[in-house]
């Protein structure tokens, strides 16, 4: 019969009192060893007891259980394949872009101000294929630009895929101390079910405010509502996510899209609102992937869902009759 472990350490390592102790490695970082390194050289699972019976002799080590395998994400069917190249012929190509004056363009690619780029086409240093460039021509994207002899990668303040014969609309906005989601689309159909009140679409915001509110003030927000200088306004749920110091986050989210509501509902509370960020609006939420600045275009699929969600038709299909 194997002695019990003489020490919560002894016990927790899986040696027995009689085991011999390993004689001390020297100083180094190197050898020192680690519970995986014990596991190795004993044979046992790190926290299994060592007997010294015959039995131990005779014991299978337990296997270890394989690690998990990375998902792996099956390729789109034929079906939507198919939609994803006819969407692609139907976008135009950067070609159709409208020209813009050349001051302007490099002023969106992060060469230097506008008006600085308006002294330096004056001065002779922008290139727009090869020739000197003059003061209020206008560029496409197919056009080659050099400044000071650098050659630069033109951004376009839209840089949107352009539909061949649409434009682009936001759905909802957000103001100029918000930042976010923030939804563009084609469809004036979908704006107006996204947008429209009475539909009801749920807009998710992570707020932070300096204070915190009390379980009474969310009570009411939630069950009441507060009464602001344009009507009743009411929280569909309200929770806490934390906080450093005196500032709170807030996960809040309403189904209006009022003027700077959120920041009135706190207010309304005596709390000021510091910074406000929308992170959803019905079923898109905001990638976190997705930076400032950036944008991201829905694939098919993710489209088709949204339509179906909106209850909507997808192009070129016809509503079914009820039977």
């Amino acid at each position: 019969m194997s002695k019990q472990p003489s020490s919560k350490r002894q016990w927790r390592d899986g040696v027995s009192s009689t085991a011999k102790k390993p004689s001390k490695p020297a100083k180094s970082f190197a050898n020192k060893k680690r519970p995986d390194d014990e596991r190795k050289t004993s044979g046992k699972p790190y926290g299994q007891k060592v007997s010294d019976g015959p039995k131990a002799q005779n014991t299978a080590p337990k296997q270890r259980a394989a690690k998990a395998k990375k998902l792996v994400v099956r390729n789109p069917n034929q079906k939507i394949m198919e939609h994803a190249r006819d969407l692609k012929e139907r976008r135009s190509d950067l070609s159709r872009f409208e020209p813009e004056r050349l001051q302007k363009v490099l002023a969106a690619s992060g060469v230097g101000s506008r008006r600085e780029m308006e002294e330096w086409i004056s001065n002779g240093w922008v290139t727009v294929n090869g020739r000197v460039a003059q003061l209020g021509e206008k560029v496409t994207p197919d056009d080659h630009v050099t400044v000071k002899g650098s050659i630069i990668k033109l951004k376009w303040a839209d840089r949107l895929p352009q539909a061949a014969s649409s434009r682009w609309v936001a759905i909802g906005r957000l103001d100029i101390n918000t930042s976010g989601l923030l939804i563009l689309t084609t469809s004036g159909e979908l704006v107006q079910r996204f947008a429209h009140p009475s539909f009801e679409v749920e807009r998710e915001y992570a707020v932070r405010v300096l204070g915190e509110l009390t379980t009474e003030q969310m009570c009411v927000l939630t069950e009441e509502g507060v009464m602001l200088e344009d009507g009743l306004a009411k929280v569909e749920r309200i929770y806490e996510q934390g906080g450093e110091g005196a500032n709170k986050w807030y996960n809040v989210v309403i189904k209006e899209g009022r003027n700077r509501e959120v920041r009135r509902i706190f207010e309304s509370q005596g709390l000021t609102v510091s910074r406000l960020v929308r992170v959803g609006f019905g079923p898109i939420g905001l990638p976190n992937r997705l930076k400032r600045g950036q944008f991201y275009e829905l694939n098919p699929a993710e489209v088709a869902n949204i339509i179906k969600w909106a209850d909507m038709l997808l192009p070129g299909e016809r509503r079914r009759k009820k039977s």
